[in-house]
């Protein structure tokens, strides 16, 4: 297949310049202007941005948590990123207590299989690390598993000691792995949990209260302390609060291999959002949780300075009806967790771009090029270049529209940004050179979406 994506602005991390994309079955096969080549499908980009397609490296789909299950699978998560111009994720397998990292790769690929819409890499999250189960990381790693979780949080379930992360932090750095983690600290939030809920503070802003940002902070510089003695890169994901971003600009002003991201929901909502009457506030029960607004221009700060590498969702969506409510009487039951996979870029290139906050290849960087560099993706992802995956994107920026969860593909009953006017617009997504959406409908095939081998960890 042969498609011409002709006279966009083409818009990398490094340059924008108008040219034509010739795609050859899966590649880009060249890029220039006015190339005169056949093709069966001819896109007209003139005044339109083209991107690489986004990447996704934190989602959580069909993921069990708290008694229940997250709402988007494999298909319709994957179907809405492409609807959202991203074109590949990395999604967490979750070892269970007592199973082998072995069992919850092959459980992520079942959930997978036959679904998936777009490409998806694998994380294994690590919750339990004998002997046998060290021994199996280098094994993953040359399955394409090139990054595994801890969480320094939720005592008495995903939660792992100091020993271990210290192990894994040593077995990662020999095998060429990464080892991202969930910085909190999960014997205080354990402890202000219980007192709260004793005390009958059980409305949804106590969930935030319960996790200050300083049991963060302290999870955050703990974790980078142990991966300076385990001599060890890693990488914090969504972080939410200037406290935290302190310990990662510190670590990183030193020379060291620290990496962070944030999400969208740290750079545009707030505490405040707990407040939404009738149990709204329920909706934006995530963990980390809402901060102060006052975080908000100290995180833009971290993506123009370098201290924050990467934009990514944390996708895990649980319904407002029959999930969020279970916590109705008890914030402490109400499943973490929010929709995000199909509105990153809208909400970056608006509130970002647009809002004068970062550039356009700033953007490009934070949310394809980067996240493909740290994730063993890049070159074949992450770009517009030739011999790279024709995963492109192209988007209008003079159309504007208001975010609803009614307009979007997400299989979950809100959105966090309902109401949210945007500008830009997805116009159409190639995935390794296939058209996946376009005029605002989605036009893939379901299950074509591939699993990635990723490359080993490089600094």
């Amino acid at each position: 297949m042969r498609v011409l994506v002709k006279g966009g602005t083409i818009v990398t991390a490094a340059d924008t310049y108008v040219a034509d994309v010739l795609v050859v079955d899966e590649k880009v096969q060249a890029i220039g202007q006015n190339l005169q080549a056949e093709a069966e499908r001819v896109i007209d980009a003139k005044g339109k941005y083209v991107l690489p397609g986004a990447i996704d490296v934190h989602t959580h789909l069909d993921m069990p948590f708290g008694g229940t299950v997250s709402a988007d699978d494999f298909l319709t998560g994957t179907r809405a990123a492409a609807m959202g111009g991203t074109t590949a994720v990395v999604d967490f397998a979750i070892q269970s207590k007592g199973k082998s990292l072995r069992d919850a790769f092959d459980t992520w690929q079942e959930k997978a299989r036959g679904k998936a819409c777009v490409d998806y890499g694998l994380h294994v999250a690590i919750t339990d690390l004998p002997d046998p189960v060290l021994a199996e990381m280098p094994e993953l790693v040359e399955a394409g598993v090139s990054s595994f979780k801890l969480f320094l949080a939720y005592k008495g379930s995903l939660m792992v000691d100091d020993a271990t992360f210290f192990k894994a932090l040593r077995k990662a750095r020999e095998s060429g792995a990464l080892i991202s983690f969930h910085g909190e600290n999960g014997d205080v939030i354990d402890v202000l949990v219980k007192q709260m809920v004793a005390a009958g503070q059980v409305t949804p802003r106590y969930h935030a209260l319960s996790r200050p940002p300083e049991a963060e902070a302290e999870a955050t510089a703990r974790a980078i302390a142990l991966a300076e003695m385990a001599e060890a890169p890693i990488y914090v994901v969504h972080l939410s609060a200037a406290l935290a971003l302190d310990k990662v600009a510190a670590a990183r002003d030193r020379g060291l291999p620290v990496y962070a991201e944030t999400c969208p929901q740290y750079l545009l909502k707030s505490i405040e959002d707990y407040d939404e009457p009738e149990f709204g506030g329920a909706k934006y029960v995530c963990s980390p949780p809402l901060r102060d607004k006052a975080n908000w221009p100290r995180l833009w700060s971290g993506l123009n300075t370098g201290h924050l590498q990467t934009v990514a969702t944390d996708h895990c969506p649980f319904n407002f009806k029959g999930q969020k409510d279970m916590g109705r009487d008890n914030f402490a039951a109400i499943p973490n967790g929010v929709p995000g996979i199909e509105t990153r870029l809208y909400l970056m290139y608006t509130a970002g771009v647009l809002g004068g906050k970062i550039g356009l290849n700033k953007m490009v960087d934070l949310i394809a090029t980067t996240p493909a560099k740290l994730f063993g993706l890049y070159p074949d992802k992450g770009t517009v270049a030739v011999g790279a995956d024709a995963d492109l994107v192209v988007f209008d920026p003079a159309v504007e529209h208001t975010i609803t969860a009614s307009a979007l593909h997400q299989n979950v009953d809100y959105t966090p940004y309902e109401g949210f006017k945007a500008k830009g617009a997805v116009a159409a997504v190639l995935s390794r050179g296939k058209v996946v959406a376009e005029g605002g409908k989605f036009v893939g095939q379901v299950g074509a979406g591939k699993y990635i081998v990723r490359k080993r960890f490089s600094a």
